[in-house]
């Protein structure tokens, strides 16, 4: 719609629009094919993302746990617990790889391992559903794309918000052009605390709070940016031509060397610039996506979105001694609800869709939304990002890149 449109009639018409069918087709519910009645999964890392994971799997249909692989055995014996019963136990991952039994793994390490237990499970035989970010650098990513097209299993990357009716109807919004032509994208992933999981051997640190040391993490920006990052890929169908920032360890000083807050812009095609910030020092709206547009504002919120229309002008006056200022400008319209619908009865957590989804592309050959490809951009972007403030210089997307 290229006409202007008032308050009342967007609300209305508006309204109505975005609570229309979402394509459920586009987010895959599982389905018996190809006689996998159920998917056998090993899961790597058993921490605090692992365990969560396979409590999830427990109540989702046609996928089993069947083998737990963890090096702190705390963290094993709570993967068992969440696992099938019998599933077998391993404290390297070697060995749960030569598992003959296991159809898949689930990889919930930290970062810098990440990219070696791909390759190794690849080798091996089996699928693999690798958590965010995808790597641990920018060259792994590239090697990775490479590997997996080189053969014939699927990898999917945890980026579940790919999976989430909520996005899905946000992308649809934005192609039909509610909010006008998208120039700026305002995202935050913001907490208050020291990120820190307590630690009961002091020599156990580093193993433990390893998203604190980049030895073995991208910090703030591989392990909550990211989603973030991946979203605006995605909206765009494109990844970013440069991006600067900063960062400090300015609150939390600790002994991490990982930063405890981080500001950058991306710069995207056509010149649409994304702000992505995550700090640990103030939760207000804590997770937080704006699409700033010429004609209305979308913001998405962990479990539902609002789009806001703009204002079609302003009263004009003297403010401050200066005739002909603007006296009064609605800063955003009415808040219209973004409605959504989920492609089931469940009503389940994105990451569950995203496991769904993993075992249907399996089932199917079906390549996942989140593949190996978006992935590597996410990927990519990620740790330009995370250079870019190290050297306090912009960094630019590479030909080779897109390789």
């Amino acid at each position: 719609m290229s006409n202007p449109i008032s308050r009342r009639s967007f609300v209305r018409t508006g309204t109505t629009f975005i609570s229309g069918a979402l394509l459920l087709n586009s987010i895959p519910v599982i389905g018996k094919t190809r006689g996998m009645d159920m998917l056998r999964v090993g899961l790597i890392g058993a921490g605090n993302r692992g365990a969560g994971i396979a409590h999830l799997i427990k109540k989702l249909p046609g996928i089993s746990i069947t083998a737990v692989c963890d090096v702190m055995e705390d963290n094993l014996q709570k993967g068992l617990a969440l696992a099938a019963d019998g599933a077998k136990p391993y404290s390297v991952y070697q060995r749960l790889l030569e598992d003959r039994d296991l159809d898949a793994v689930i990889i919930a390490t930290p970062l810098h391992l990440h990219y070696q237990m791909t390759i190794d499970a690849l080798d091996a035989g089996k699928h693999v559903y690798v958590e965010k970010t995808m790597t641990y650098n920018i060259e792994q990513a590239l090697a990775l794309v490479k590997k997996v097209n080189s053969g014939r299993l699927v990898v999917q990357v945890g980026h579940q918000y790919r999976y989430y009716a909520l996005y899905h109807r946000i992308k649809e919004v934005l192609t039909q052009k509610w909010a006008g032509t998208i120039t700026h994208f305002e995202c935050q992933y913001h907490r208050n605390s020291d990120w820190r999981v307590p630690v009961k051997d002091p020599a156990l640190e580093r193993q433990v709070n390893w998203r604190m040391y980049k030895q073995y993490s991208g910090g703030l920006m591989a392990e909550l940016c990211a989603h973030q990052i991946d979203i605006v890929n995605w909206m765009l169908d494109s990844h970013p031509l440069k991006v600067t920032g900063m960062g400090g360890i300015d609150f939390w000083k600790d002994g991490r060397d990982t930063y405890d807050n981080v500001r950058t812009v991306f710069v995207y095609p056509n010149g649409i610039k994304a702000n992505v910030s995550s700090i640990l020092t103030n939760a207000y709206n804590g997770y937080c996506i704006r699409i700033l547009g010429t004609r209305a504002t979308i913001e998405i919120q962990r479990e539902k979105a609002f789009i806001y229309e703009e204002p079609k002008k302003s009263e004009l006056g003297t403010v401050d001694g200066v005739t002909g200022a603007t006296v009064k400008a609605r800063t955003q319209g009415e808040a219209v609800p973004i409605d959504f619908f989920y492609p089931d009865r469940e009503q389940r957590d994105p990451t569950s869709y995203a496991l769904l989804s993993f075992a249907d592309c399996i089932r199917t050959g079906k390549k996942p939304a989140s593949n190996v490809e978006t992935g590597r951009n996410a990927a990519i972007a990620v740790h330009m990002a995370n250079k870019a403030m190290a050297g306090e210089r912009f960094e630019e997307w590479k030909p080779s890149y897109s390789k």
